[in-house]
């Protein structure tokens, strides 16, 4: 009668997850949260009631204190809402710090603007206020350094909880986190059994983070199961790893999802930004270059009275040629345009006032005209140059850093407005070479898979 069933049997033997389980770091990280809330607000009235006594000889001077009451409401408001008491601010402090001076900085200026529009800026006094505002931002940095170190001493820097279920697919070495294997355990996502549900419920319980690794046919399951658990949950995916998806975009109405692969140029600001320092930069070292680029010019005449230009074509913006401009190192019978043979050390085409500028880098000074033209722009790598066919006859892409070997270019070529993330592209099948036109702005130059012109 009191028989138990082998189903029951079954799940005894798994259901032992007491090891795994782990507390809520949830109060952990609201007191944490608190502690930094208040001190903040100390720390703003002592930073003003300091201003105070240094400007105005008086310890927290009515005035001072006004400002600095009428600021932390506002401080207090946009840094709850920009991250300033959040996860990431409790281990970064250079993260914490920053959204902190984010925080200030804006919160003043609303505050002057106020004070402005009411008329009433006669009551602050603009030194105090500053000097005030400085050693708020001063004090906040090294509370927040303070924190970090604290949290890192007495938690070892643990204010969340992660979990690494392993169900077969690729290992996901995720830091700081508890790995379980969902095998040992009795986890099979397809399962509508209630024993399993209950042991994967006690695994998942106060988890802040769970990452599943698994094969792609088991990962619907894994979906649902995650979504149902009322966790932070993530699944392992190869396919947008090698495409290197940065992000993933719902079309509800469409019922379809797609993998974010790239961004896109930068916005208008930043592209009216980049190109005025490209211009004002590029404009600035011409005029004051000049003399040298004229000497160079005339050395390079007189030396074989061949053309001081030398014009290569490269991939730029889009995959697009643009013609590159340099000083002619090279007797003028022996050119390589198409980047077909790559400059050695003892190279006998280039000529004596090349071998000098090619080790100085002066070679490359004219890019500057292609930075005034837009083709190019200050910050990057060179730009790859266009595909060239070998005497094999296999088509080959020579990037610019092997035609030009590894000095460095004032003028460093690239596609204007492109990326920022390091290229991971593999050489392609065609025995096209990776290109890695690389800037600060993010994205790649290029598009296709290898670097092959088209």
């Amino acid at each position: 009668m009191n028989r138990v069933t082998p189903k029951l049997l079954e799940s005894v033997r798994h259901e032992n997850v007491d090891p795994k389980l782990v507390p809520s770091l949830e109060r952990r990280r609201l007191r944490t949260y608190a502690t930094i809330l208040v001190a903040d607000g100390v720390l703003f009235n002592l930073a003003f009631a300091a201003a105070s006594q240094i400007w105005e000889g008086i310890w927290a001077e009515p005035r001072s204190m006004l400002a600095a009451q009428a600021m932390l409401p506002a401080y207090y408001t946009i840094a709850l809402y920009n991250g300033s008491y959040g996860v990431q601010a409790l281990t970064d402090w250079m993260y914490a710090t920053r959204k902190a001076i984010i925080a200030v900085v804006i919160s003043a200026g609303l505050i002057n603007f106020l004070a402005f529009y009411t008329k009433s800026n006669q009551d602050f006094s603009r030194a105090a206020v500053t000097l005030g505002l400085l050693f708020s931002i001063l004090l906040l940095a090294v509370m927040r350094r303070l924190i970090a170190g604290l949290i890192e001493w007495r938690w070892n820097g643990r204010i969340a909880n992660r979990l690494v279920i392993d169900d077969g697919g690729s290992s996901f070495p995720f830091p700081d986190a508890v790995s379980v294997s969902a095998a040992q355990y009795g986890l099979d996502p397809g399962s509508h059994d209630p024993f399993m549900l209950d042991r994967l419920g006690k695994l998942l319980r106060n988890q802040d983070h769970v990452v599943v690794s698994c094969p792609r046919e088991r990962r619907d399951d894994w979906a649902f199961l995650l979504k149902s658990a009322g966790v932070y949950g993530e699944i392992v995916s190869e396919p947008a790893h090698s495409l290197g998806a940065v992000g993933v975009h719902r079309y509800d109405e469409l019922d379809r999802t797609t993998l974010v692969v790239s961004t896109g140029p930068l916005r208008l600001r930043s592209r009216i930004i980049k190109r005025a320092f490209d211009t004002a930069v590029a404009g600035t070292a011409l005029l004051v270059l000049s003399p040298l680029l004229l000497a160079v010019a005339i050395a390079i005449k007189l030396e074989d009275r061949g053309p001081v230009l030398f014009v290569q074509r490269r991939l730029g913006r889009g995959n697009q040629f643009f013609d590159m401009i340099k000083f002619r190192s090279m007797r003028e019978e022996k050119l390589d345009h198409d980047g077909s043979r790559s400059t050695g050390r003892q190279d006998d085409r280039i000529t004596r006032i090349g071998a000098f500028i090619r080790r100085t880098s002066i070679d490359e000074l004219p890019q500057l005209l292609n930075v005034l033209k837009g083709e190019m722009s200050i910050v990057g790598t060179r730009s790859a140059v266009r595909r060239t066919t070998s005497s094999s006859g296999r088509s080959t892409a020579n990037t610019g850093s092997a035609t030009a070997s590894s000095r460095a270019s004032p003028a460093s070529p690239r596609c204007a407005d492109t990326a920022a993330r390091p290229s991971t592209r593999k050489t392609s099948p065609t025995g096209c070479s990776p290109i890695s036109n690389i800037s600060l702005t993010g994205h790649c130059c290029a598009t296709s898979k290898s670097c092959c012109a088209p």
